[in-house]
């Protein structure tokens, strides 16, 4: 069984309809998927019923952008229930945070000498509900400015580059709650990626699963090296959360994370699945 709980489609910053996505994990021989757009569950019915077509299950999810002291993390939720009240509000704030600092992004590149517009931004983001930071990027690889979104992040967008604007984030606790609320299973989206570990060290991760009840981690991830990948594993082990592999699949948004790249393991699978039962979510 090939089980990957951690992939885009272009309802948020993936390169694939929720459609493809789900044809392209049926020719990556995998049985399962999880869609986990930005913020949004508005393509999870599409990949489900196309699921049920082609014989892949699909696992309805949502990669919540989160805050820890103002430090950007992201929280995956599992089995939600997609029109939990409180859960949509707060998704739906998070997007507008998303969108609506995308014309002051644009301002300050132009001021730094590159010429883009807003209506090149829409142009790539395609109607995309959740339309962020990743568009700004493709619009820039759409102009010829760099070769690629990493590169665009790189060298304009990430956190200390010209083009960066801050946004608002849902602080972790509480969108650990928001996602209980939505009958949800809450598990950390690579924890130790890039500077992470800096933000979510040990005793931080042991206070979210006793004072919160945080139910899982992603250890197996392109962004965690082999040391990072055994310290989550056996430090999961300990807490008892489930653990967790995925792709982080985004299609031509990250070409280093193809489908399938890292696989959730059987029995940690049949964990979140009886966590999602007892929480009264939506399991498969």
């Amino acid at each position: 069984m090939r089980i990957d709980l951690h992939t885009h489609s272009r309802v948020s910053d993936g390169t694939d309809t929720p459609t493809s996505l789900v044809m392209k994990a049926f020719q990556a021989d995998l049985d399962v998927i999880a869609l986990t757009d930005h913020d949004t569950f508005g393509g999870v019915l599409e990949a489900q019923e196309a699921g049920k077509r082609i014989g892949v299950k699909v696992l309805c999810g949502v990669e919540m952008s989160a805050e820890v002291d103002g430090r950007a993390v992201h929280l995956l939720g599992y089995g939600c229930d997609p029109y939990d009240r409180k859960l949509g509000e707060e998704l739906a704030r998070i997007r507008y945070g998303r969108s609506h600092r995308l014309p002051q992004m644009v301002e300050k590149l132009n001021e730094a000498g590159l010429e883009l517009s807003m209506d090149d931004v829409n142009r790539v983001a395609m109607g995309a509900p959740a339309v962020g930071r990743p568009h700004v990027g493709d619009a820039l690889v759409a102009k010829g400015y760099v070769a690629d979104r990493d590169a665009a992040f790189e060298q304009w967008l990430a956190e200390d580059r010209p083009g960066y604007v801050k946004r608002y984030a849902t602080p972790l606790e509480d969108a650990i709650e928001l996602i209980h609320g939505a009958k949800g299973v809450a598990v950390i989206a690579h924890p130790w990626a890039r500077r992470g570990r800096e933000v979510i060290d040990a005793p931080y991760l042991e206070k979210l699963v006793q004072d919160y009840g945080l139910e899982g981690i992603e250890v197996d991830h392109p962004d965690h090296d082999d040391d990072a990948r055994s310290l989550l594993f056996e430090m999961g082990a300990r807490l008892g959360l489930v653990r967790t592999g995925s792709s982080d699949y985004h299609g031509l948004g990250k070409k280093n994370n193809p489908l399938g790249a890292n696989l959730t393991r059987k029995s940690a699978f049949r964990d979140l699945m009886g966590r999602i039962k007892r929480r009264g979510g939506q399991a498969v």
